[in-house]
């Protein structure tokens, strides 16, 4: 296991990535309770985006390393989230992305984000070709995924989230 480094923290053109903490939870419980998190278990329920919350915290934990915060640098908003992620449950760690604010989707900021954590992964966690998991029906992950030079490459059953593709990024 990588030690947890809380201070550290990436730097885009437009995004500060750091990694997740409590005042962060009214974006993600927005965006988790919403219809736009339908493709990431999301539901109008309080108690499990509480839940869920808890689990992006605590997997730096208990894995090391997790998902980054992603904020805008000129305005400080927390708009979602995307880094290296691996739950109990999972065929193999992946790179996940979230954009919690609607506003900023579209805007290309999780492709941005993406490319930064890819490489963060690659440099520090030694994942020379990481996978992402993206729902059959989430066509923006997918392309976005085609975007960054992913291949769909098999796809996997998840008892709680049912079918997934499994996208592998490509090497270097």
């Amino acid at each position: 296991m990588e030690p947890i480094t809380e201070d550290l923290v990436l730097q885009t053109d437009r995004l500060i990535l750091r990694p997740p903490a409590p005042e962060d939870y009214p974006s993600f419980a927005a965006y988790f309770r919403s219809e736009r998190a339908r493709f990431t278990g999301g539901a109008d329920d309080p108690i499990l985006a509480w839940n869920r919350f808890c689990v992006t915290l605590g997997h730096r934990i208990m894995r090391g390393y997790g998902v980054f915060t992603m904020l805008e640098q000129g305005t400080g908003a927390a708009i979602g989230a995307a880094g290296p992620f691996f739950p109990e449950g999972w065929p193999e760690p992946e790179l996940a992305w979230q954009i919690w604010a609607p506003e900023a989707e579209g805007k290309g900021y999780a492709l941005e984000a993406a490319h930064a954590v890819r490489i963060y992964a690659r440099s520090h966690l030694g994942w020379p070709r990481p996978a992402s998991l993206i729902a059959p029906d989430n066509t923006r992950s997918q392309a976005l995924a085609r975007r960054l030079g992913c291949a769909h490459e098999s796809d996997f059953m998840h008892p709680h989230f049912g079918q997934l593709q499994l996208w592998r990024h490509p090497s270097e």
